[in-house]
């Protein structure tokens, strides 16, 4: 089949009915419902790019093996420049969203090829299990599917290991000669609701008493006994303007529960088995973060493009970036962008050798960038806030200007600087107001702080991982001019 196009991918949606609940509501089509119907159109966009003759080459690639075009986040890396072609894709995808978007569906494509590139990982559970996984890769890369998946367990009780959960979280509750049946939740699905198939694994840290719960597999959303719980929308297409909610109307991702009543999953669908030391292992022996990280940095680079975009253009509406401490915050968030350009760029120039013939990207640049994140997009959304102050508090909705009786009013006190008219100025505050103090702002800030997980434990694994022959190196050379110890000199006699 090859790259799908937009119409295609909604298709696809229809065709496979899935169990999916929202405000009390079983969804009958997400592709119409009004929590869905405006991201599924922004996610076929994305889909209609890369059959777009004008972007169709930077953003898929031809497979050797099909002759059929796939997208760029499937493409093996020979060298540097192939990475770079990836990010270019990479890139372009985010830019169309503005970086809001952290489900699109590159990112799974980025975690199924790191996979694959290291199947031989999967086979220490068995080569089936090795050549499962590269199977998987290829049919989601020549059918163009869009993955989601759960990682986190429910927060129950944080003080308890999954096995003593009540069987509550997601497990292995019986095994047959087909394959396996699991049951439990996971959290947090985001576009679950609107994707084709969930690529289920677990995080590492898992101890021995919770082999039940060492997984690796992928089943399709519509599979018997998938179910979803979605948290409540953020908005709800023809409930709001745009012009007053022009980013949530559109790039609302929502999140849900995801659940499994005694699914079945074929055996080579399987690709990790009650295996907890390969599951402990599995991050960093295949490499998974050099890849997720670099379509991760590079989606996070058009956010805060994006991001600081806004601050700028809320302190020129207004004259604000005319002052000093003004001037300072807008020159910190600036640099937070040059950080994530610096840090791209360096992970495909330093890359490493796969073992394959292949390259990834080098991992410590592109997780100093992870761990700078959480810390710095706040910041970039508190400076948004602390510019536009009360602002933000005075703004008319869109439908104010449409009312002859407060058109004199809606034209004289909503200015901005410089011959900035009411209608410009509230437009691009409202914005801002949908990025930095709306539920789907606050819910965007919140996914950035946690999206590569605890930023504590992301942060301190930094120094636990880290290749300090360099650093100790001149460490021990400054030392070395020391020397021993010798008697001070004394004083001559006189």
């Amino acid at each position: 089949m090859g790259a799908r196009n937009g119409q295609q991918f909604i298709d696809g949606l229809k065709a496979r009915p899935r169990e999916v609940w929202i405000n009390g509501e079983r969804i009958e089509d997400v592709t119409t419902h009004p929590a869905f119907s405006r991201i599924v159109a922004q996610l076929a966009r994305l889909y209609d790019a890369q059959c777009d003759p004008a972007t169709q080459d930077k953003l898929t690639y031809i497979v050797p093996e099909t002759g059929e075009r796939a997208g760029m986040a499937f493409m093996p890396a020979k060298d540097a420049g192939d990475l770079r072609r990836r990010r270019d894709a990479f890139y372009h995808w985010a830019s169309m969203n503005f970086g809001l978007m952290g489900r699109s569906p590159d990112f799974l494509n980025t975690s199924l090829l790191a996979f694959a590139e290291a199947s031989e990982v999967f086979g220490r559970g068995g080569q089936r299990f090795a050549d499962n996984i590269v199977n998987y890769y290829k049919y989601i890369r020549d059918n163009d599917l869009f993955l989601s998946h759960a990682l986190l367990a429910p927060q129950n009780d944080r003080t308890k290991s999954s096995a003593e959960q009540q069987n509550l979280h997601m497990r292995v509750v019986r095994e047959t000669e087909e394959g396996i049946y699991v049951s439990g939740a996971r959290m947090v699905a985001t576009l679950g609701a609107v994707a084709d198939e969930m690529l289920m694994y677990c995080l590492p840290g898992i101890p021995e008493s919770d082999a039940d719960h060492a997984l690796a597999f992928a089943v399709k959303v519509s599979d018997p006994g998938v179910r979803q719980i979605c948290r409540e929308p953020y908005t709800l297409d023809g409930q709001r303007s745009d012009f007053d909610h022009p980013l949530s109307n559109n790039f609302e991702e929502n999140d849900s529960l995801l659940i499994f009543d005694d699914v079945f999953v074929p055996w080579e669908r399987v690709f990790m088995y009650r295996d907890v030391a390969l599951n402990n292992a599995l991050y960093t022996e295949t490499a998974l973060r050099n890849y997720t990280a670099h379509q991760t940095n590079t989606r996070a680079l058009v956010k805060m493009q994006f991001a600081v975009g806004v601050a700028m253009a809320v302190a020129r509406s207004i004259g604000a970036d005319k002052f000093l401490h003004v001037q300072r915050m807008l020159g910190e968030a600036l640099n937070s962008v040059e950080f994530l350009k610096s840090g791209l760029v360096r992970s495909e120039v330093e890359c490493e050798a796969t073992g394959h013939g292949t390259v990834r990207p080098a991992l410590a640049p592109l997780q100093a960038l992870r761990t700078f994140l959480p810390a710095a997009y706040p910041k970039v959304v508190e400076i948004i806030q602390t510019v536009a102050a009360g602002g933000f508090m005075m703004m008319p909705s869109g439908a104010d200007f449409t009312v002859p009786e407060l058109s004199e009013d809606t034209s004289l006190y909503y200015q901005g600087a410089g011959g900035m008219s009411s209608l410009d100025r509230v437009r691009l505050f409202k914005m801002a107001w949908d990025l930095a103090g709306e539920a789907f702002g606050t819910r965007l800030l919140q996914y950035e702080r946690y999206y590569a997980g605890d930023p504590v434990r992301t942060t301190a694994s930094n120094y636990l991982q880290v290749k300090d022959e360099e650093m100790m190196r001149l460490v021990n050379e400054a030392l070395a001019l020391a020397g021993d110890p010798e008697p001070a000199p004394r004083a001559s006699a006189k």
